[in-house]
């Protein structure tokens, strides 16, 4: 059974909209202009490229990393060349780029849960708001990787869903502060 991980940037209040300068959202960017940045609090992402074997991506967080992260081949090596899942029900395979590697549109939920009972190792679910929120309300998550920022930012996507459901209790299993005020969060799901 393959292990699903949530990794995110999010505010203290749990925004996690455009945090590296996506426009069309007033506080977009907070995580490089609102922060000093600091190079060990995202030691984490380096370590995610190594130990992921795939990406899974929602339609929105696929169309704007699609046309952008296959050209960083410095930043993102190993992203660009595992295979990636998108979770859409409206992408057509035509609508997919040819330059990111071997990309699989999955129609569901149902999927995603079919595809974590294969044979390999973990994936690693970038962006995706409300991907991120279907899959964790369907208790398809078992990892989330937080790296959570100093800031509150009233509005904008949030990570978490606000479905009246039952407590889900997380275990911390590595967490560090930072002197930028960024924390690192690693919560494996009970």
């Amino acid at each position: 059974m393959r292990t699903l991980i949530s990794t995110a940037f999010v505010s203290l209040d749990g925004v996690m909209e455009a945090p590296g300068g996506e426009p069309g959202y007033r506080n977009s960017g907070w995580t490089v202009k609102d922060v000093d940045f600091l190079e060990d609090a995202y030691e984490i992402k380096a370590r995610e490229q190594e130990e992921a074997t795939a990406m899974m991506l929602g339609r929105v967080s696929y169309e704007a990393f699609s046309p952008v992260w296959p050209g960083m081949t410095e930043e993102f090596p190993r992203y660009n060349a595992m295979p990636k899942y998108v979770v859409s029900t409206t992408l057509a395979e035509d609508d997919l780029v040819d330059d990111w590697g071997e990309i699989t549109v999955l129609r569901s939920l149902d999927d995603v849960a079919a595809l974590k009972k294969t044979e390999g190792g973990p994936i690693i679910v970038h962006g995706s708001a409300r991907l991120n929120r279907g899959l964790a309300d369907a208790g398809l998550i078992d990892r989330y990787h937080l790296l959570v920022f100093p800031l509150l930012l009233g509005a904008g996507k949030r990570l978490f869903s606000d479905t009246d459901k039952d407590a889900q209790k997380l275990r911390l299993v590595e967490h560090e502060a930072y002197a930028n005020g960024v924390q690192k969060n690693v919560f494996e799901v009970v």
